[in-house]
């Protein structure tokens, strides 16, 4: 009895002191203060796993810490990030009946006309570089930035409430399916809270407001529905969720092998590419009619926003992040040393058109050649390919790696819940004066994590097909 009620007074004390960790994260921080913010991260990191460790058993427990950590942000501000007062921009553009799409905020202030309410205040708060570039949020993203703007049209931090409600919502589903999916793949059910109580996750979304979250929101429900065999349904999730952010359309070629695999498995359907062939058309048929639902719907909802200047605009600004902006990269960054032995200059703008091809040789290879017939295999052939994305990108900001967390739930690999530690290490480069990377500690960033990659692989080269 008494070792029981020493156990609950020290997951007590564990609550209490990682509810006043975040509260200082959420209200008494400075992005520039990097010695505060790696000391309270790292307690954080280690409060969280400790309860998910002491707790595991307890689902309901954890469900409740899990929400009640998101609440501690609710109205706060975001320190860490600026993007935010973006989204209240273009948010409140389409409250206006405006598309996001057409003119940049400094095109706007050349006009003399500023649409919308606290428009300095947003402009200040987003900063230079996203005043002078057209928006790079997708369609269905917009449409969240536009809840804010219909109910919060002259408040900011009314407008921060309402996307911070958006993105707790759509964590709360990801903890509602990915239960479901651990429970149905007999996996631990515990595991999806190194997701939902994992810091790094807590911090970046509910507390920067980032919508990586809500992609994976419909990026897991599009999985779950095709572990199911409803296709169609998939695919329709499986556009919007591209339509929040477009990193998934990177997947549609991992999918190739389990999207052609047939309801019942056979003895045939052993061999893969002795099935595909005595069943080509069959597969053809089961492989095209779920892209193009994806990308059709993809397609149409960009309708709302129509017009000639569309096109142009909207994949200019996504070419700027191959081909203008770096930070926290890996290999690109050895890539962009060499070039500077070479060439003597930085030869982004050809890294930044070769690597993405690079990208795509890879996707292909492990669509075709690794097998990934079965949910298990496939979140495995998943996590390799956003790893290999993030790996050879130019720009890889603390919240991408959301996307690597979440599919490792459902894998035996756990490097991303390495990276998800060590990526706090690229928060050094913001300094009061500006920004300024710290190339020392990315290189041990990525040390650490291609070490633990690296172990891992060879510790389970036997299970390495999932």
């Amino acid at each position: 009895m008494l070792q029981l009620l020493k156990a609950y007074k020290i997951q007590l004390l564990l609550v209490l002191s990682l509810l006043a960790f975040y509260a200082a994260f959420a209200y008494d921080l400075e992005r520039s203060d990097f010695i505060k913010l790696i000391t309270l991260y790292a307690g954080l990191f280690f409060i969280s796993f400790k309860l998910i460790q002491l707790l595991k058993v307890d689902f309901k427990t954890l469900m409740v810490l899990a929400i009640l950590v998101r609440l501690v942000f609710l109205v706060a501000i975001p320190n860490l990030s600026q993007d935010f007062y973006r989204f209240l921009w273009d948010g409140r553009l389409i409250a206006q009946g405006l598309s996001p799409y057409l003119l940049t905020p400094d095109a706007w202030v050349q006009t003399g006309n500023l649409p919308v309410a606290q428009a300095n205040e947003l402009l200040n708060g987003m900063g230079s570089l996203s005043r002078q570039h057209y928006s790079n949020y997708p369609p269905v993203n917009q449409f969240f930035f536009a809840l804010a703007g219909l109910f919060a049209g002259k408040s900011i931090f009314g407008g921060v409430v309402v996307l911070r409600l958006c993105i707790i919502a759509a964590d709360l589903g990801v903890l509602w399916l990915g239960r479901k999916l651990l429970k149905a793949l007999k996996l631990p059910q515990h595991q999806i809270f190194w997701y939902m109580l994992n810091p790094f996750i807590v911090i970046e979304l509910t507390g920067n407001l980032h919508f990586e979250g809500v992609m994976l929101f419909f990026l897991l429900a599009a999985l779950y529905l095709l572990h199911s065999g409803k296709w169609f349904f998939s695919a329709v999730l499986l556009a919007l969720s591209i339509s929040v952010k477009l990193l998934p359309l990177l997947m549609l070629p991992l999918l190739f092998q389990f999207l052609i695999k047939p309801d019942r498995p056979s003895s045939e359907s052993q061999h893969f590419w002795l099935y595909l062939k005595n069943n080509f058309a069959q597969a053809l048929w089961r492989l095209s009619r779920y892209y193009v639902v994806v990308l059709l719907v993809f397609a149409l909802s960009f309708l709302p926003f129509l017009n000639s200047a569309l096109l142009e605009h909207f994949t200019a600004t996504i070419a700027l992040w191959f081909q203008k902006f770096e930070f926290n990269a890996s290999i690109y960054y050895l890539v962009r040393w060499v070039g500077f032995q070479v060439k003597g200059y930085n030869i982004i703008e050809t890294a930044g058109k070769i690597l993405p091809l690079v990208v795509i040789g890879i996707l292909a290879l492990l669509g075709f050649l690794r097998k990934n017939s079965t949910t298990i295999q496939l979140f495995g052939v998943l996590l390799l390919g956003s790893t290999a994305y993030f790996m050879l990108s130019t720009t890889v900001h603390p919240w991408y790696i959301a996307t690597p967390l979440l599919l490792s739930v459902f894998t035996r690999f756990r490097f991303a819940l390495v990276w998800s530690f060590v990526v706090i290490l690229s928060y050094s480069a913001y300094k009061p004066e500006g920004v300024e990377e710290n190339l020392w500690l990315v290189a041990l960033e990525y040390l650490i994590l291609t070490g633990f990659m690296i172990w891992e692989f060879v510790k389970n080269q036997k299970a390495a097909a999932f």
